[in-house]
């Protein structure tokens, strides 16, 4: 039997989890105060970190290259969210080619959205003001162990107190895998033949 919180479904004609990512940028530093940026992208509906990008200079190219790495992996969203510093010609070049609705905020609007700011908050008090980074492989290294922390260890009051990836798999189980995903059923028909029931 599988419960559903509400917290978990998105409501509307089609319910995906893949329907809204939020992307945003953070900064700190490594070594002799070398600044580096980090990209981190969530998806809202399970409040999963689906990637955190550190480097010391992320383009809009690189950027738009990222949506493109995670629709092959989770799906296409049917919207991102940002505010306005996700606005190169190769994102938009993206948007057009990908038929992605790509929402910003208004300026000086963080709370419209909210979901990346509160995962912002939790990075910087957990693991950016906590570490001290000698390079950017160091950095890399401890925030993909804060990552898979933060998806697979803890658990979130607002997924009725489970980790998000956890909360991903039940939708899986509801609605089945993201259209346009790697990991894809190949056969979905269970064999009962010989089982006693």
């Amino acid at each position: 039997m599988v419960i559903v919180l509400a917290p978990f479904r998105k409501h509307g004609p089609n319910p995906s989890y893949t329907e809204n990512r939020t992307l945003s940028f953070l900064s700190d530093t490594f070594g002799a105060c070398r600044k580096f940026r980090i990209l981190a992208v969530n998806d809202d509906c399970c409040r999963e970190n689906l990637a955190l990008i550190a480097d010391t200079s992320i383009s809009g190219a690189r950027v738009a290259r990222e949506p493109d790495a995670l629709v092959r992996i989770y799906g296409r969203p049917t919207r991102i969210v940002s505010d306005n510093e996700f606005t190169s010609k190769a994102i938009l070049k993206w948007v057009n080619e990908n038929g992605v609705e790509w929402h910003y905020i208004d300026p000086g609007k963080p709370q419209q959205n909210g979901y990346i700011e509160s995962f912002k908050g939790s990075l910087r008090d957990e693991c950016l003001n906590e570490e001290i980074f000698d390079t950017l492989a160091d950095a890399r290294r401890k925030l993909a162990l804060w990552r898979y922390d933060y998806n697979n260890v803890r658990p979130h009051s607002s997924l009725g107190n489970k980790t998000p990836a956890e909360a991903r798999r039940t939708l899986e189980l509801i609605d089945g895998p993201a259209s346009g995903a790697l990991a894809q059923p190949e056969n979905d028909h269970y064999q009962t033949q010989g089982l006693s029931s």
